[in-house]
């Protein structure tokens, strides 16, 4: 893959994971003022996240671990996308909503993770049946 190809892929990892959290994708004022307000290296310019989401540059690995950890993707899903990435049970890679959906899961106590359980066995139950 060109590096051309690769910046576009991250610059849609990235305006998908600022979907996932809420934040607008394409606005580089926000993603650059909620950016430097987490992270305590030197602050990126409006410029910089414009080429982030504009597909013209990708932030350091120091940078885009911070980006990862704001916007809780994994940081070689948001670098990489989903080469070796969690994988499905089809064995096709995990999005970065999964991933997420997958790690909040995990936060759950036994009990209520057991309750996310089921809701979910039954809802892809009630959906088979349509």
């Amino acid at each position: 893959m060109n590096s051309s190809q690769e910046r576009l892929e991250f610059s849609g990892r990235l305006q998908q994971a600022l979907r996932n959290a809420d934040h607008p994708p394409n606005s580089p004022t926000q993603l650059a003022r909620e950016f430097n307000l987490r992270f305590s290296g030197h602050p990126v310019t409006v410029h910089a996240a414009r080429k982030w989401l504009q597909g013209e540059s990708i932030p350091t690995q120091e940078k885009l671990r911070a980006l990862a950890s704001w916007l809780d993707v994994p940081a070689d899903w948001l670098r990489f996308g989903n080469v070796d990435g969690p994988r499905s049970k089809s064995g096709s890679s995990l999005s970065a909503m999964d991933a997420k959906m997958m790690g909040n899961l995990q936060q759950l106590d036994e009990h209520h993770r057991m309750i996310a359980y089921e809701f979910l066995r039954l809802l892809v139950k009630s959906c088979k049946k349509k």
